[in-house]
């Protein structure tokens, strides 16, 4: 446990002096420091001693931000007990009724909450609170045949063991996203509002069978429609609103985003825990080093050698340039190399997960940015809820929109398949 986190520190170290002392002044180094500090020291939960770092839960799945981002990137699938880990996050919603209530909920916030355990599961809990739920991890094995070879893919079938709080609303939509990576978060941002709308094409007007859209979703920031960049379905204006996000449904931490606890009134013991001496776990300063902190992460621009100019040719032959785009120019005309253009599509069935966000539908979800994976030694988990474990799996997951790519793909000769498969880890 000591060389892991020795580890983790060494890493941290690296970052902050590669990326901090060459570009920042002392003022903003000191807010990267800070925003590192609450990132990745455990918060605890009131009362404390330590009123700096308490407020966390009552009910809270990490006590750390980095405890679901390992070494800031993909969170996995499994723990060390092989078992479900707190980087795999269960979101809850329900249908809408059509009533005034709930149209003003959508408008709002996206989707509507389950009305027992509310927008997320939390697998852990404070003392004498009773956690929600834990998860369980199964897979349904596929077959496919390609190549005059068998090759697999894994449907998840996760499941909720020990709903502590009663039975789930009858209506009831479950589905699971994975921890994504942190790097390249704060370039996301930079990039041209303009850049993103010119590849919509919602109607398919070009009849190339792609169908690019934006989600336009409520800031709570600016209290107004803007532009959906972060999420697996684009449903997060700004960086800052998602940081806000994660700390009050992961760790059950208030700020000015998010005031009061993550309780619903079905919890008692959640609503009578213990409270924090001051009235927001995270003030806006500290919420706003934190956002510094990610913003100023490296996000590895690729290498552009040889692999790199016959990986791309192969990429961009198999169609999925398409929406897989290289790169967007920032808000000064540079290139960034997301690998995505940031819009929704339709993945089809296999990947639908029952669950709209503002205007992403169930089986939409924003293109991912591909990017960060030559730094993470760890076994890849892909796409939204970490079925993946190889891009080909991912790749072979595609389908609606995407469904061209996928059969281009196969179609590949085994050399240009393995050439296209390494590109991408090299990204």
């Amino acid at each position: 446990m000591k060389q892991k986190s020795s580890l983790i520190l060494l890493i941290l170290l690296f970052v902050t002096n590669l990326y901090s002392s060459n570009k920042m002044n002392d003022e903003e180094y000191d807010k990267f420091i800070l925003g590192r500090s609450f990132f990745t020291i455990p918060w605890v939960e009131a009362p404390s001693a330590t009123t700096a770092r308490d407020g966390l839960g009552p009910l809270f799945n990490a006590n750390t931000c980095i405890g679901c981002h390992p070494n800031l990137g993909r969170g996995t699938l499994y723990n060390t007990s092989n078992n479900a880990s707190k980087s795999l996050i269960p979101k809850l919603s329900i249908k809408s009724n059509n009533t005034n209530l709930h149209k003003g909920i959508l408008a709002h916030e996206g989707s509507i909450a389950n009305p027992i355990y509310g927008g997320q599961i939390a697998i852990s809990s404070i003392n004498n609170v009773p956690y929600e739920a834990k998860v369980n991890i199964d897979f349904k094995k596929i077959k496919l045949l390609f190549d005059e070879e068998e090759h697999f893919i894994y449907k998840p079938k996760y499941s909720l063991i020990n709903l502590n709080y009663g039975e789930l609303h009858k209506d009831t939509n479950i589905t699971y996203r994975l921890a994504p990576t942190l790097y390249g978060l704060g370039l996301i941002s930079q990039v041209d509002e303009n850049e993103i709308l010119k590849n919509v094409d919602e109607y398919d007007v070009n009849h190339d069978g792609i169908s690019g859209k934006a989600n336009f979703v409520y800031s709570k920031i600016t209290q107004k429609k803007e532009l959906g960049r972060y999420t697996y379905k684009a449903s997060v204006a700004f960086l800052k609103e998602q940081v806000a996000n994660a700390a009050f449904n992961d760790m059950g931490l208030s700020s000015s985003i998010h005031q009061g606890e993550n309780c619903t009134s079905f919890q008692k013991e959640c609503n009578d825990a213990p409270k924090s001496k001051d009235a927001l776990d995270i003030t806006d300063e500290r919420l706003d080093a934190i956002t510094f902190y990610l913003e100023n992460l490296p996000s590895y621009d690729p290498t552009k050698g040889k692999l790199y100019e016959k990986g791309i040719a192969v990429f961009s032959k198999a169609s999925c340039t398409s929406c897989h785009i290289p790169s967007l120019k920032n808000k000064s005309g540079e290139e960034i190399y997301t690998f995505s253009d940031l819009l929704l599509h339709d993945m089809g069935e296999g990947l639908s997960d029952g669950r709209s966000e503002f205007m992403a539908l169930e089986s939409e979800f924003r293109t991912a940015p591909l990017w960060g994976f030559k730094t993470e030694k760890k076994e890849y988990r892909l796409l939204h809820d970490g079925r993946a474990k190889t891009f080909e799996e991912a790749i072979l997951w595609h389908g609606g929109e995407a469904n061209s790519a996928k059969e281009s793909y196969i179609a590949l000769n085994k050399k240009d398949k393995k050439l296209l498969l390494e590109f991408l880890k090299g990204l």
